[in-house]
């Protein structure tokens, strides 16, 4: 599992790097990412958080469209940027929709057998990715790391924290998403990906990679920042107003978590990059504590 840098960007005094390497999460399959390593990193281990892109993405459109950098790089933050599903797999029908199979991981662990040697996007964020890391000597502190994304990113950011909660890791102190797939087992996009990677279906899905119906399972204190356009298009397949009445039900308040409805806004990189800075100095509220 050893790197092999790809390409190296100076950008705001630290360093964007392009990395690649053969993930044993993924199949035995080559994967990239991206790292953006602030300046201060050069005096000592640096918080992370991690950017989850959404369907048909790469590694690349955080990284190069989400406008992160500028205050990542102010806060001491560095900031990782995977790709969205294994890549190259040669599954039958893995390349037949944009919406299922390559740029489609849905962050999870496939348990279907015709997936589940090679989508587990889940092991792969949360597991090999600091693994490979810190055996690299790279220098982070995943004691003090948080999530974000877009999308099905934003599904995966919110379901990969609120399973950290439930079983106790903490791994994460922190969730934002940006136009997520807050009720996945009830929308169209959802649907289709729990009844293809997960032999349980649905039904196994709803239990284990839904934000709203995990959320009313949580205990204690969470951390969460939503925010979504009221011109999103995608609207009926997000439902944050759905996560946001879970939330209330559950009893976390509008400190805990937060959701808010962004005016004219729309699905695209353009929102995100709007909202960007809000997100970083978010995270960095509970990175930096």
């Amino acid at each position: 599992m050893s790197l092999e840098k790809l390409s190296s960007n100076k950008h705001y005094e630290g360093m964007l790097v392009k990395y690649k390497f053969r993930s044993a999460a993924l199949g035995d399959t080559y994967t990239q990412f991206n790292l953006f390593l602030p300046a201060n990193a050069a005096q000592g281990k640096v918080p992370v958080l991690i950017y989850l892109a959404g369907l048909t993405c790469t590694e690349d459109n955080g990284a190069q469209k989400g406008g992160f950098m500028r205050d990542a790089a102010a806060q001491g933050i560095a900031l990782l940027f995977p790709d969205t599903s294994p890549r190259g797999a040669g599954i039958d029908g893995e390349d037949v929709d944009w919406d299922f199979g390559s740029g489609a991981g849905f962050y999870l662990n496939a348990t279907n057998t015709k997936w589940s040697k090679h989508y587990n996007m889940l092991s792969h964020v949360t597991q090999e990715l600091p693994q490979v890391l810190e055996k690299a000597g790279l220098p982070l502190d995943f004691t003090r790391q948080s999530i974000f994304g877009h999308s099905m990113g934003g599904h995966g950011a919110l379901t990969v924290y609120l399973a950290s909660l439930l079983s106790g890791t903490k791994q994460y102190r922190s969730a934002s998403a940006f136009s997520p797939i807050c009720e996945p087992s009830e929308v169209p996009w959802g649907t289709k990906a729990f009844s293809g990677y997960l032999a349980g279906g649905v039904a196994e899905g709803k239990d284990r990679y839904d934000a709203t119906a995990m959320i009313g399972k949580v205990k204690g204190a969470v951390n969460i920042l939503v925010d979504y356009g009221t011109a999103d298009n995608f609207l009926y397949q997000l439902r944050p107003d759905k996560f946001l009445e879970a939330a209330r039900v559950a009893g976390h308040d509008e400190v805990q978590v937060r959701v808010r409805k962004q005016e004219g806004y729309d699905h695209s990189y353009y929102f995100i990059s709007t909202f960007a800075s809000d997100h970083i100095h978010f995270h960095a509220n509970f990175l930096k504590a």
